[in-house]
């Protein structure tokens, strides 16, 4: 386990640079792997290449010592130090991004968001984002959220199309902050809040016409980039699912989310037997001809936001939103079918 440790906290918090310090030891899983794999499969957030930069400049040292080469082997109880420096200031300017605008007003905007799109600047996407397009679009967002992500309040994976909501106020904010909490922890009241429903392509498909998903929620304990349902200790995360139709070696699937953790529709599907489709994390090669060129084809996880409903923090009223499923994904259905 890594124990990430912040700036000296006698400096001024407007005069520090944060920087992240992670240690730990090789143990038998790490025993004989290259450094730069091991890193990054234990701190989380950080890619090959990252981490392949940092041993270049000299912030990662195994025994005291810099290590100077990525593939260096580790061997069991080796002790290896990793400093993370702190970000450079950015400047996130707005950019002339065509958006799919399903509502806007004075407090609020919702979106159809495409595959493909990052959601706010971050380590290898400093420009291109949704955030760069949302402030080309409303010039004022609320600002709660900081620089690098005025207006957002969730999140949709990269590879993840469909409905998402960013606040224009302050008041938007505060208010669709609350609610997306109130689901992630399971307390929102039914047909109050946030409502989601997805679109997925499973492969291979549910055994059973639908269900309940209720599991507990964590980081995968080996691969900490990832999450997983089969953990001791965790949140709960609870799924609701139903098969829409049953294709070749697959099945539309539609899916409610009563708790909204990260990657948690990935997570239930995958570790109860049905992976989506083209899953480049969370499911495997396919080897049947027709799944495996659908998947290709489509080139991401055939996951779509399709509803999104909210109580509107001006007016109090619930209100719901939904975005048509997209042509790559209707082209994967075709070749399905």
């Amino acid at each position: 386990m890594t124990s990430p440790v912040s700036a000296d906290s006698a400096v001024s918090p407007d005069e520090v640079e944060e920087v992240e310090e992670h240690r730990f030891a090789a143990g038998d899983e790490e025993s004989g792997g290259r450094l730069d794999a091991v890193i990054t499969a234990k701190i989380a957030g950080l890619s090959r290449a990252q981490v392949q930069r940092l041993i270049d400049d000299g912030h990662v040292t195994v025994e005291g010592a810099v290590a100077t080469k990525a593939n260096t082997r580790l061997k069991w109880g080796d002790e290896i130090v990793v400093v993370v420096p702190a970000p450079e200031p950015l400047e996130v300017l707005g950019e002339d991004i065509p958006l799919a605008i399903l509502h806007e007003d004075a407090d609020l905007i919702v979106i159809d968001k495409p595959a493909g799109l990052v959601v706010h600047p971050a380590a290898g996407h400093a420009t291109g984002t949704l955030v760069n397009a949302l402030i080309f679009q409303c010039k004022d967002l609320s600002g709660i959220n900081g620089v690098l992500r005025p207006g957002i309040v969730h999140r949709l994976d990269r590879d993840t199309s469909g409905v998402m909501v960013a606040a224009k106020s302050d008041r938007a904010h505060a208010s669709l902050t609350a609610q997306f909490a109130a689901k992630s922890s399971g307390t929102a009241r039914p047909g109050t809040g946030i409502e989601r429903t997805y679109l997925a392509i499973a492969a291979p498909p549910p055994t059973v016409s639908g269900g309940s998903l209720r599991t507990l929620y964590g980081r995968h304990p080996v691969n900490r980039k990832k999450f997983s349902s089969k953990v001791a200790t965790g949140k709960p995360a609870v799924t609701h699912f139903e098969v829409v139709e049953r294709l070749h070696g697959s099945a539309l699937v539609r899916v409610r989310l009563e708790t909204g953790r990260t990657h948690q529709i990935r997570v239930h599907a995958s570790d109860h037997g049905w992976p989506l489709l083209a899953d480049q994390m969370y499911g495997s090669r396919q080897r049947d001809e027709r799944l495996l060129a659908a998947a290709e084809a489509l080139g991401r996880q055939a996951l779509h936001a399709a509803t999104l409903a909210f109580d509107h923090p001006a007016t109090g009223e619930h209100v719901s939103f939904a975005a048509p499923l997209p042509a790559e994904l209707q082209a994967a259905l075709a070749a399905l079918r």
